[in-house]
């Protein structure tokens, strides 16, 4: 059994919930503690995994049981760093104007996959926060490169990882894919 200092209940929530929740009772405990958060949203893997490191602290992993995850993270002893937000964002007006013209962009999903798979931007590709790493390889370095996520979060994460693998033109979309007006489809 591993041993918590503090266990914070997020089950039920979904993306960005489950890190608000978790950032906000992080900045509450002491250095050195442990944090146990209980979450069902698949999503909150990779979620928490990426905030916790982005933010300096320690990401311990991840059990799961019966549907219900359970994410471990040990809050730094003062080391932490501030958490960054990537420079470059993108309206859905400024997404919508490049889809529009007819530019060659790529439009990169980091939902889960079944997020992507009920309502995505027509031509976007999914990847999923989770596998990002893996799938550098197929995404061209000089591309115009769009990330969308559900809130702009993940993709704010995702833009960040991007960036510092040395994709040039990267360019998070705020608000995410909950405000999206513009056209879309599924592939179910």
């Amino acid at each position: 059994m591993i041993q918590t200092d503090f266990v914070l209940d997020a089950k039920g929530l979904a993306c960005p919930m489950p890190i608000v929740k978790t950032r906000k009772t992080m900045k509450d405990l002491e250095p050195g503690k442990v944090l146990e958060v209980v979450a069902n949203d698949k999503g909150s893997t990779a979620d928490i995994k990426a905030w916790a490191e982005s933010a300096g602290h320690h990401y311990l992993g991840t059990t799961e049981e019966d549907d219900v995850l359970k994410h471990y993270l040990r809050k730094s002893s003062g080391e932490e760093k501030a958490e960054t937000k990537h420079p470059y964002i993108a309206s859905h007006n400024d997404l919508q104007v490049v889809l529009d013209e007819g530019k060659e962009v790529i439009v990169l999903d980091v939902r889960e996959a079944a997020e992507y798979a009920f309502s995505h931007v027509p031509g976007a590709q999914s990847l999923p926060l989770g596998v990002l790493g893996q799938g550098f390889e197929e995404i061209d370095k000089e591309a115009q490169i769009y990330v969308v996520c559900r809130t702009g979060n993940r993709s704010d994460t995702a833009a960040q990882k991007l960036a510092t693998a040395g994709f040039n033109n990267v360019r998070n979309v705020i608000p995410g894919m909950s405000e999206w007006k513009g056209a879309t489809e599924k592939s179910l």
